[in-house]
């Protein structure tokens, strides 16, 4: 694939949180939220980000944004013929480049600061970034607040008057507003009800056709991710064990912890069959993870291998990877019927 249409790419990510003990605060270990992470996000698309509460997807998604500090890594950001690493950047150039890649938070109550009125939270980013103030500023505000689906009206309104999913809307309009290239939405509907977030779902859609924008999407509710990505990365203990496009990942995972994944979806449609798979044990402890691939305790595939050897990040079909030592052996059961 050409490097140029590579809008973001991730190489060797890891953010690991140590461990301290007693009144010296010694450190005995490491939490390794991120572990190494690879991945890439082509212009213009939205890849999904999916694995099990406290795999680390959060922490990634922050880390790409350097909302939190990366252990070790680069996070390289393509702007046109100019490539950065946003890693190695002190905090002045950081904040110019803030404006390039912006962030939608899970909980749109404690997202929005409740002194401030809709006018100045949406119409900050435009006053840090030095991109618009006094009249034009309120005009850019209108602006968004329209496109997102509110009424222009509302605006002089404090957060608490506004209901889960208008609130969201605001966040959504907030990270428009200095016209990012990259969006980061953590969880943006799981604090929403069902109806509200197919809203928002298409309301990110319609967004993303008419500016262009990418996505990188987290979420563990893969009926979500299956409908906003163009491809799907799953995480496991802070490593990302297969990435693919949504079909194929869909319909031909290769690795045995994606293939769990699919088989808890909740069943509606009777034309799509899948026999549930209740892994055994526990999820891997990020403090203390067990030696060769992280997933062998709970994998009905596993071998001697697995126990001894890390797997490698293996490019088994065309962009789809897995990391895992029998992918390309494996035959694993998908969902029969993906809906585009």
């Amino acid at each position: 694939m050409n490097d140029k249409t590579k809008l973001l790419e991730v190489k060797g990510l890891k953010k690991y949180f140590p461990i301290e003990k007693g009144f010296l605060h010694r450190v005995v270990g490491q939490i390794k939220a991120v572990d190494d992470v690879n991945l890439y996000i082509k212009e213009g698309e939205a890849l999904g980000l999916v694995g099990e509460s406290g795999c680390g997807k959060t922490t990634l998604g922050r880390c790409v944004l350097r909302g939190i500090e990366p252990t070790a890594g680069s996070i390289v950001l393509r702007l046109g013929e100019e490539e950065v690493d946003i890693t190695t950047l002190d905090k002045k150039d950081m904040r110019r480049m803030r404006r390039h890649a912006q962030m939608i938070f899970q909980d749109p109550y404690s997202s929005l600061d409740p002194r401030m009125t809709v006018l100045d939270i949406v119409g900050e980013p435009l006053l840090v970034n030095h991109i618009a103030s006094g009249r034009e500023l309120e005009d850019r505000v209108k602006e968004l607040l329209t496109v997102v689906g509110l009424e222009v009206k509302y605006m002089k309104r404090y957060p608490h008057a506004f209901s889960g999913g208008q609130r969201q809307r605001i966040g959504v309009a907030r990270a428009l507003a200095p016209k990012p290239r990259l969006i980061v939405a953590d969880e943006p509907v799981s604090a929403l009800d069902v109806s509200i977030q197919a809203q928002i779902l298409n309301l990110l859609q319609d967004l993303q056709a008419e500016f262009n924008l990418t996505y990188l999407f987290i979420s563990h509710d893969l009926s979500v991710i299956e409908h906003i990505s163009d491809r799907v990365a799953v995480m496991y203990v802070g490593k990302i064990v297969e990435l693919a496009e949504t079909e194929a990942l869909f319909l031909s995972p290769k690795h045995p912890y994606t293939e769990a994944l699919l088989s808890a979806i909740p069943n509606t449609d009777p034309d799509r069959k899948m026999d549930r798979i209740l892994l055994p044990g526990e999820v891997a402890n990020p403090a203390n993870p067990p030696p060769g691939c992280y997933f062998h305790p709970r994998c009905r595939h596993a071998q001697q291998i697995c126990k001894e050897t890390a797997p490698v990040w293996d490019e088994v079909a065309p962009e789809h990877y897995a990391l895992c030592h029998f992918a390309r052996q494996l035959s694993l059961q998908g969902v029969e019927d993906v809906s585009g």
